[in-house]
């Protein structure tokens, strides 16, 4: 077989892309390692008994919320398949499909997200202060994930649709 019977390869992803994929586990990373720090006994804003009696930590809620931080940089990592050579490990079809879909409920998920922070008095046990500044830095990076995950999904299509 000659090289003009092979398939074409897929072409790389753009630069931006590849940046945009590994910004994605990073904005997940911050939120995981304060959930961390929670399940390890740090001190984040939330008093013994708040721990206790609504996060069960001591006790199973360590492993929720470990189990949660891991689950959520597994997913955070996914992106990155969209933007390296990995992908000819899985259909085209159902990479397609899944990042679409991942991108489509992330969208709606943070809307949905600021829409209840807008008009919702919400309750937190988190204490007054610094607690809250530190959780809110913290947590503010995943707003950007959506936007990230949508541009990245859109280029992995478009060089898909070049490959055909």
């Amino acid at each position: 077989m000659t090289t003009t019977d092979m398939p074409s390869a897929s072409p790389a992803a753009p630069l931006w892309a590849r940046r945009a994929a590994h910004a994605i586990a990073l904005c997940a990373l911050p939120s995981g390692l304060w959930r961390i720090a929670m399940a390890s006994g740090v001190y984040v804003g939330y008093s013994d008994e708040v721990l206790r009696d609504v996060y069960a930590i001591p006790g199973w809620g360590i492993a929720y919320v470990v189990g949660l931080s891991v689950l959520a940089e597994l997913a955070a990592l996914f992106p990155l398949l969209l933007v390296s050579g990995r992908q000819r490990l899985l259909r085209s079809r159902t990479l397609a499909a899944t990042a679409c879909t991942a991108a489509a409920v992330l969208v709606a998920a943070t809307l949905w997200q600021a829409v209840v922070a807008l008009t919702v008095e919400s309750h937190t046990y988190l204490s007054n202060g610094p607690a809250q500044v530190v959780w809110a830095l913290l947590f503010a990076p995943l707003a950007a994930i959506p936007v990230l995950m949508a541009a990245v999904t859109f280029s992995y299509m478009k060089r898909r649709r070049e490959i055909r």
